[in-house]
């Protein structure tokens, strides 16, 4: 085992080194994307410029976007422009950066993970523990139920139904419907604007409103993410459920947890001590893909609560076939679970110091 002073150059030297195959992933992710908008067997220089565009004006965007150029010229330009940060243009918003649509939409789909995943892994963890270490009795039948309703119950049909039931019986007006703030509220927090505004900083709403103390549209925007929220948090926490009480159900099997039984500790240390760590390493892998996924756009709750993140965005784009914005969006995703999977592997490094960095 490394000792606590090489622990952390180990660490840190991993980091890097994980950080360089960023590179070769960079060019494959790129690659693959390019080469499915180039040969994908539509014209969307059609679909952008309307159908009475007449045939100099087709060509004229055609030049103008370079798509009159050999395949490898255009992936060499767009691989010069990602080196970058510059994504591009988006012909279907009229030749609207892609940067700056990012920087409005990357932090709502921020927002709304975050708050998910928290609500996910804080009731998902705990039912875990719970049944497994009351197996087959009512607790972990009843968690069991949860779980498995969670990992089958569509997501659009969830969403819908608890619009229905909070907003349109029981009119919770709490529960916004759809979008992140009222009307009143929308104008103050400069939606329209891309980056750093004046009540705009971060882009996440919750947060921006306590940094100016304006209580009201905090409350206003945590209103607004309460439902979306749940809806993922909901399968998320099934998946997390699932996977903690399979993994200590494993542990609690194992020779060291009687052996800490038989020298007399209480069930509640040899839970909290011994087995739930090792237990969550596995789960680990499950938060951390997840979040993932969550963060590269939960398009079907983003699309029914008409929240304006990632995943809405990605079908706009694919209607509109507008390929800059979907590259864009695959390109963010790949990274997104890169970095995720790196993460998980820090964590597991904490969670067990056995786990060799190499």
């Amino acid at each position: 085992m490394p000792t606590r002073k090489a622990r952390p150059l180990k660490l840190l030297t991993y980091v890097v080194r994980r950080l360089l195959l960023l590179i070769p992933v960079f060019f494959g992710v790129t690659l693959i994307t390019f080469t499915i908008g180039f040969v994908i067997p539509v014209d969307p220089v059609h679909a952008w410029a309307g159908q009475h565009a007449s045939g100099e004006q087709l060509e004229r965007i055609r030049e103008m976007l370079g798509f009159n150029l050999p395949f490898h010229e255009q992936y060499f330009r767009y691989v010069s422009r990602l080196a970058q940060f510059d994504f591009g243009l988006m012909p279907s918003d009229g030749f609207r950066p892609v940067s700056e649509e990012l920087a409005l939409r990357f932090p709502a789909t921020l927002e709304l993970t975050a708050y998910a995943m928290t609500l996910a892994v804080l009731l998902g963890v705990p039912a875990g523990i719970l049944s497994a270490t009351r197996k087959d009795r009512l607790p972990d039948h009843i968690t069991r139920a949860i779980a498995l309703s969670g990992v089958s119950i569509p997501v659009f049909w969830l969403g819908i139904l608890l619009l229905y039931l909070f907003y349109g019986i029981m009119q919770i007006g709490a529960f916004a419907p759809i979008g992140r703030l009222s009307l009143e509220n929308q104008s103050w927090y400069d939606f329209g604007c891309p980056f750093a505004c004046e009540n705009r900083k971060t882009g996440i709403v919750t947060l921006d409103s306590l940094l100016l103390g304006r209580f009201d549209v905090f409350w206003d925007g945590l209103g607004h993410l309460i439902l979306p929220a749940f809806v993922l948090a909901y399968t998320t926490m099934a998946l997390i459920t699932r996977m903690m009480r399979s993994s200590m159900l494993e542990v609690l099997g194992q020779d060291y947890i009687k052996a800490a039984r038989a020298k007399g500790l209480s069930e509640r240390v040899v839970i909290k001590k011994h087995a739930k760590r090792n237990a969550l390493i596995p789960t680990t892998t499950v938060i951390g893909l997840s979040f993932g996924g969550l963060l590269g756009g939960a398009v079907l709750t983003e699309t029914v609560f008409t929240y304006p993140g990632m995943g809405q965005w990605a079908v706009n784009m694919l209607i509109l076939l507008d390929f800059t914005g979907v590259m864009a969006l695959t390109f963010i995703t790949a990274l997104i679970y890169v970095f995720a999977n790196l993460f998980v592997d820090i964590v597991y490094a904490y969670l067990d110091p056995r786990i060799r960095l190499e």
